[in-house]
């Protein structure tokens, strides 16, 4: 694809609205350059909500994976122990162990001094 030479570059804005939250992607501009970007993000977030930091990325400084390397995402079929579904029995299991354990029979086979 042959690149068109434009005045302007378009930008992703990305913000977030406290220092410990994360960052948020807001919308795409087209700019001419990183400080008028910055400039039109700011004049777009100040008046209308609180922002503790804005980020300002060139769209064409992205990476974005192209169909073989997407490829690479599948997960394997066989790791069920690496998500929290594998360990669904779990739950039910633990629970059948904590009713058994204090069942009469396993009380009266403590012995113990009765009066």
């Amino acid at each position: 694809m042959g690149e068109e030479k434009t005045f302007y570059q378009e930008y992703e804005i990305f913000s977030k609205r406290t220092p410990s939250s994360a960052f948020q992607h807001q919308y795409s501009l087209l700019a001419p350059n990183e400080e008028m970007a910055l400039i039109m993000a700011q004049e777009n977030f100040m008046r209308r909500e609180p922002v503790a930091d804005i980020w300002i990325v060139n769209r064409k400084n992205i990476k974005r994976m192209n169909a073989d390397e997407k490829l690479t995402l599948g997960r394997l079929e066989n790791k069920d122990y690496r998500t929290t579904k594998g360990y669904g029995y779990l739950k039910k299991k633990w629970r059948k162990y904590e009713q058994e354990i204090l069942d009469e029979k396993e009380i009266l086979s403590w012995g113990g001094e009765r009066k």
